[in-house]
């Protein structure tokens, strides 16, 4: 009886959504093994250490999952605010006894030294607040209030991160809210009158909001060669580990740049940079194929979502994917200043994993339920 119930529950399960996560963490794992290797100087404590911990976190990750596609996401409408305020305070607790590392404080310090990143989950809390608040005033995009009130709404989020100083998440909500509000259906006369706002006040913030720690990436951004063997460092050594890959690649576990310590933060940052030096442009396309699978499947599951909060909900999930991915390879590639976005499911870090999982359960409910089927 119990098995029949559990079959039929699962029987619109997207199995190809999940595979394509797993195929990513398992990528992920190869090249967080080579990555960690010139760090270890042991293979087995760079199973023990990284790739241990990485899996572990995997495991956790696709428990929660499995759990999230059992609960009707219907509930996380219903439970939008207590969401919405948990994401809120875990962003001004990492404020107030947050770890400093790197000049940026992003984590909170728990028993056993793990990290935990409370922005990544505050991400989740509020893609779940706007879909809800969106999806409550469907027909009232046009009015003004609504389409500020939506821009109120994470306001709070993008300012606290802000303040942590992380840009780049800052850019990962502001991105989220304008995706979620076109697919919404918001005036592209908002919109355009906003943007003509930002512009406007892009030199005052400059001068009075961007810390000196932000600057000095831009700076570094900028010329990168003012100072090679400083802030620049990093940022040469990415691209030259990316252009020294080729087509092929070095080979696994043969990158220079990665093996022999030059190229730093290369299990997380700079983790795609691994494997362009060592997989190539092969590699690269393989990583961008199971990310672009990976995103029409969240998209499959938007186009079938029963209401429009799932739709939304969903759509949320799959332009915080895309962005992280092209801020993450951009920076790699010396598209984009450093921001300290991590790469999904491949660069290493348990918050952002689990919290992706946590995305890929939400999704797998919301794709259960398209159909009233039991």
């Amino acid at each position: 009886m119990i098995a029949t119930f559990r079959t039929r529950e699962f029987r619109h399960y997207d199995f190809a959504l999940l595979g394509g996560a797993l195929a990513l963490v398992a990528l992920g794992m190869v090249v967080l093994y080579s990555a960690s290797l010139a760090e270890t100087g042991s293979a087995a404590q760079s199973f023990s250490d990284a790739v241990g911990k990485q899996l572990l976190f995997a495991l956790v990750g696709v428990s929660v999952s499995l759990a999230l596609a059992r609960l009707d996401y219907r509930l996380l409408a219903n439970n939008w605010f207590a969401i919405y305020l948990a994401g809120v305070f875990g962003l001004i607790v990492v404020l107030i006894v947050g770890t400093n590392i790197a000049g940026a404080t992003r984590w909170i310090t728990l028993p056993g030294g793990f990290l935990l990143q409370p922005s990544e989950f505050a991400k989740i809390a509020g893609i779940i607040a706007l879909a809800k608040y969106l999806s409550d005033r469907d027909t009232r995009l046009h009015e003004p209030q609504v389409f500020l009130g939506s821009l109120a709404l994470m306001a709070p989020l993008m300012g606290l991160v802000f303040i942590e100083p992380d840009l780049g998440t800052t850019i990962v909500f502001s991105t989220v809210w304008l995706g979620m509000v076109v697919m919404a259906g918001a005036s592209g006369r908002h919109l355009a009158i906003l943007a003509g706002i930002i512009i406007a006040l892009i030199p005052f913030a400059l001068i009075i909001a961007v810390s000196d720690y932000q600057e000095e990436r831009l700076a570094t951004f900028l010329d990168p060669e003012k100072d090679r063997f400083g802030t620049g460092y990093n940022v040469l050594q990415a691209e030259i580990s990316v252009g020294s890959g080729g087509l092929l690649g070095q080979g696994f576990n043969n990158g220079t740049q990665s093996q022999l310590g030059f190229l730093q933060a290369r299990t997380t940052d700079f983790i795609f940079s691994v494997l362009g030096e060592e997989w190539g442009f092969a590699g690269a396309v393989l990583l961008l194929g199971l990310f672009a699978f990976l995103l029409m499947r969240a998209i499959h599951v938007a186009a079938l979502a029963r209401d429009n909060f799932g739709r939304l909900v969903a759509s949320g999930f799959a332009i915080w994917i895309l962005t992280q991915v092209f801020i993450n390879i951009g920076v790699n590639i010396r598209l984009l200043p450093v921001t300290g976005i991590p790469l999904p499911f491949i660069s290493q870090g348990g918050s952002s994993l689990i919290a992706l999982f946590i995305a890929v359960g939400i999704l797998q409910s919301i794709m259960m339920r398209h159909r009233q089927s039991y």
